[in-house]
């Protein structure tokens, strides 16, 4: 399974309480050992359900250990059966653009 997802602070004040929570929950994520992509928007992470929520779960009670109130949004690709999709997806989507060039 694929989940993206977006952890923030809301009501904490300044933008640097809000990187330092958000630095925390990409802190969890990376520690995790499991498969993942932070970007300017979310971070994406692959596992198995139980793992990647857990992640998700812990992630978020970090950020919400730092302000009264927390948005999370997330978006998950369940598939079955499917490993190492944080790459495949992108590969082959690039193939797609080469073959049309």
């Amino acid at each position: 399974m694929l989940v993206a997802f977006s952890v923030a602070p809301s009501g904490a004040g300044d933008s640097d309480s809000v990187s330092a929570a958000v630095a925390e929950a990409v802190r969890i994520v990376r520690e995790s050992g499991l498969p993942h992509e932070t970007n300017a928007m979310f971070t994406t992470i692959e596992g198995e359900w139980e793992e990647v929520m857990d992640v998700v779960r812990r992630a978020t009670d970090a950020v919400s250990a730092r302000a009264p109130r927390t948005s999370l949004v997330l978006k998950a690709d369940i598939r079955p059966g499917h490993t190492d999709q944080l790459r495949k997806k992108v590969e082959r989507v690039e193939q797609r653009l080469e073959s049309d060039a």
